[in-house]
């Protein structure tokens, strides 16, 4: 310790370490929101000289995609493994963010590259801790973001970027999902058409940069085939019949399904020329990757951030909302261009109404606690199986 210059406890210094963290990953999420109501036509109040609200427009994609979704999914991943270490990589995402949008586009692109590494290596330890199918698609996953981030870094974006960038998050749920149907009784051969299924999705995105029609169609149609694999093998299928917070889970799950389908025609007509880019991109990131958020968060948030929540019906309205705006916008939006900046701003509304309300539930969590003795407490409503 340097003289006069006393250092934190160590608690408190991981305390502090979390907070910043979790600052940059709001940052990354608002400002992503800010430029995607931008692109989509919304009008925000700014001063003239605002010149990172022109950064969260052009760095939409970069902010949700690696600001945002990769910092959370990093900080899950380093909770899981245990080791100090493995926070770099969500910590270089969150900062790759903000350095974007401060102007240095740059710099910001090559540490996403270093966080990406970096969540490579922390997956590579989840594959030696257990070795199974869908440890490998983690890392395949975390590859695939490498990938991304590389391009990002080299030809500053393109659909080839979208698609390994979107294809992390992918074979990310995916893999989450293999995991779950183990509870289930599979046909024979469900595996293989899965992994044969995600094969496609990243030889689609590989073979976009040079061949953008052949890969596009590749890409799109596996997404369609996922959803179709999803749709008839996941245990959402079972647990939508069940009541409270399994139910709600399940219909997050079932409708970002719906809302995968359509992404992958929309990503397939996209490459041969049709106007579906809009639909391509945000029926997979908000219509499948948004939902699928929602429906995780009740039960990720409490391992990851040490929070419960109250689980309750409230829940379902910011879902109801995004699938509504969503349909909004890729429907009369697409030929209207207000109508598509209502339903943008239907979407942006959903995903901030989804924060106030787990704000909302963690703090009911945290007042019937103080209320009720420890010893009548009732079983958790969170630790409902997925």
């Amino acid at each position: 310790m340097t003289a006069g210059r006393p250092s934190l406890p160590r608690p408190q210094a991981a305390t502090a370490a979390r907070l910043a963290t979790l600052l940059l990953v709001a940052t990354s999420l608002l400002a992503g929101i800010a430029g995607g109501l931008l692109r989509a036509g919304v009008p925000l109040p700014a001063p003239p000289d605002s010149v990172w609200l022109g950064q969260a427009a052009v760095a939409h994609a970069a902010l949700m995609i690696c600001g945002f979704l990769g910092t959370v999914i990093g900080i899950e991943r380093a909770v899981a493994v245990k080791r100090r270490w493995a926070f770099a990589a969500p910590l270089a995402s969150a900062s790759a963010g903000l350095l974007m949008l401060a102007g240095h586009a740059r710099v910001g692109a090559w540490l996403a590259v270093c966080a990406a590494a970096s969540f490579v290596a922390v997956n590579v330890v989840v594959v030696r801790r257990q070795t199974a199918a869908h440890t490998l698609l983690l890392l395949a996953g975390a590859l695939a973001w490498l990938a991304g981030t590389l391009r990002f870094a080299l030809a500053d974006g393109g659909t080839s970027t979208l698609a390994w960038w979107f294809a992390f998050l992918v074979m990310t749920i995916a893999a989450e999902r293999l995991e779950m149907t183990r509870l289930m009784r599979r046909e024979p051969g469900a595996q293989a058409m899965l992994l044969g299924i995600l094969a496609a999705i990243v030889t689609g995105a590989a073979a976009s940069a040079a061949w953008p029609v052949v890969g596009g169609v590749l890409y799109g149609a596996a997404l369609c085939l996922l959803a179709v694999w999803l749709g008839r093998f996941d245990i959402a299928r079972r647990t939508v019949r069940a009541q409270g917070l399994s139910r709600y889970m399940a219909v997050c799950l079932l409708t970002g399904y719906l809302w995968l389908a359509v992404a992958g025609l929309a990503w397939a007509a996209t490459a041969i020329g049709l106007p579906a880019r809009d639909a391509a991109l945000h029926a997979l990131g908000l219509g499948f990757i948004v939902s699928m958020v929602m429906g995780h968060a009740p039960v990720i948030l409490p391992a990851v951030a040490r929070i419960k929540l109250q689980f309750g019906a409230h829940f379902y309205l910011p879902l109801a909302l995004l699938h509504l705006s969503l349909a909004l916008r890729l429907g009369p939006g697409a030929a209207d261009p207000a109508w598509r900046a209502l339903g943008a701003a239907g979407n942006a509304a959903a995903i901030l109404l989804f924060a106030a309300t787990v704000v909302v539930s963690a703090l009911r969590w945290r007042t019937r606690t103080m209320a009720t003795p420890a010893a009548d407490d009732p079983p958790e409503p969170w630790t409902t199986p997925r």
